[in-house]
């Protein structure tokens, strides 16, 4: 991992893909935007842009990736507050999240009033997603995993050969996704992370909407929420 400014960069790769991904941290509750590319064509997705569109744009060009889609977690502000502006900006589609989070993208303005956040609008993605549904970027594949609890439209995104997913706010290192929210449900979100990640493997390593990533392996040991501490 290296330091760009505020960002984060990754790389991973397997024997059948390669990948870099820049972590840009968005808005007053330092959202964790990412911008996720297929090496060798330099295709890229912007997951949950949340504001601070120019920011993004800035992060984008110094990468020199060429991004060809915006994809959504869930519907809370802090992760598509900026949506509809990049939206614009880049002329691509918004894939995500589950239909179940339309009441949030239906009040982005609204709840962007409520922190002081101006510039979001009400949006409706081009494709919503759900549980066993696909996304793709240049060679790279991710399966949707729909995780309620945190929000009832949440959902992850896995790469099985690169071994590892976008989690949005279901799971952090070493806390889960607050859940006292409309529409949380902290027994339904520690269900998704049991029954959904979990099951993914403890090699698979993770990128969440706030803070360090981690891997499923370390939550599964030490996570309070996991193992039954809290």
């Amino acid at each position: 991992m290296t330091e760009q400014n505020d960002t984060q960069e990754f790389r991973r790769e397997s024997r059948q893909a390669k990948a870099g991904a820049i972590i840009v941290p968005v808005t007053l509750f330092e959202q964790n935007c990412t911008i996720i590319w297929d090496e060798p064509s330099k295709k890229a997705v912007v997951i949950d842009p949340g504001g601070d569109v120019p920011k993004i744009l800035d992060a984008i060009k110094q990468t020199g990736v060429t991004v060809e889609k915006i994809w959504l977690t869930h519907g809370h502000i802090d992760h598509v507050g900026g949506a509809a502006e990049l939206r614009d900006a880049l002329t691509v589609p918004i894939e995500g999240p589950h239909v179940a989070d339309k009441f949030l993208l239906d009040n982005v303005v609204a709840s962007g009033a409520r922190f002081g956040m101006t510039g979001g609008r009400d949006f409706t993605p081009d494709r919503w997603l759900d549980e066993g549904d696909s996304v793709s970027i240049g060679g790279l594949q991710f399966d949707i995993l729909h995780c309620p609890g945190h929000s009832p439209g949440s959902v992850v995104f896995f790469n099985k050969d690169l071994r590892f997913a976008h989690v949005g706010d279901v799971l952090f290192a070493g806390s889960v996704g607050r859940t006292d929210l409309p529409g949380g449900s902290h027994a339904t979100l520690i269900s998704s992370i049991k029954t959904k990640l979990l099951p993914l493997g403890d090699d698979v390593g993770f990128i969440c909407g706030h803070g360090a990533g981690s891997s499923i392996g370390q939550e599964r040991m030490t996570n309070p929420f996991i193992t039954g501490e809290m």
